[in-house]
């Protein structure tokens, strides 16, 4: 449990790695094609599962897929596959794993960087929600993202995915009204 008195939004929890995860990274501006890819694979990766789990795999998922580098990951090929789908440290859904990779592909031959592409869709900034029913779970935004996305190929991009990496990406501000924490700002405080 946590000792400090700082107010957080109400899903940080009591978890180390979760409140470290919210007061550093969560809703902070995000920027770079490779930085925006490792968050879009993890978005996809966490489809169904909780938040936390993909958190305590996180470095484990850096080393199984190069740093998440989209010029690396795009190379893999059969024996990555079966490679990763034979680490337990990782998620290892062939599904999620295959578009991983091909996503990368589709980056790296893009006629538009990923960081441009994505933060082309960022909404205006608006008020933090009061609370987190106030949140919503897709937005028009995130639907045209998700929808120009599946265009040009990426995979495991529905708009619901769409909203969770605006949201982790910065490009929209969904801590509660009360928390601490300041989006404007890089690093805690």
């Amino acid at each position: 449990m946590t000792t400090d008195t700082l107010v957080r939004c109400p899903w940080s929890g009591d978890t180390e790695i979760y409140r470290a995860y919210h007061d550093e990274e969560w809703g902070r501006p995000l920027h770079g094609d490779d930085a925006l890819f490792e968050r879009l694979c993890l978005e996809a990766f966490q489809s169904g599962l909780s938040w936390l789990t993909i958190l305590r795999k996180r470095a484990a998922f850096r080393a199984a897929f190069a740093g998440f580098a989209i010029d690396r990951v795009a190379e893999f090929g059969d024996a990555d596959r079966v490679r990763l789908l034979a680490d337990p440290a990782i998620v290892r859904n062939r599904a999620k794993i295959d578009a991983c990779i091909a996503n990368a592909k589709v980056a790296r031959t893009s006629d538009i960087g990923l960081h441009e592409l994505l933060w082309s869709f960022a909404p205006p900034a608006r008020p933090r929600p009061r609370t987190v029913a106030e949140i919503p779970a897709i937005t028009t935004e995130s639907t045209a993202l998700a929808k120009e996305l599946k265009r040009r190929g990426f995979r495991f991009v529905g708009p619901t995915t769409a909203y969770a990496l605006m949201q982790a990406t910065g490009m929209v501000d969904d801590h509660v009204a009360e928390c601490w924490v300041d989006t404007r700002h890089t690093g805690v405080g």
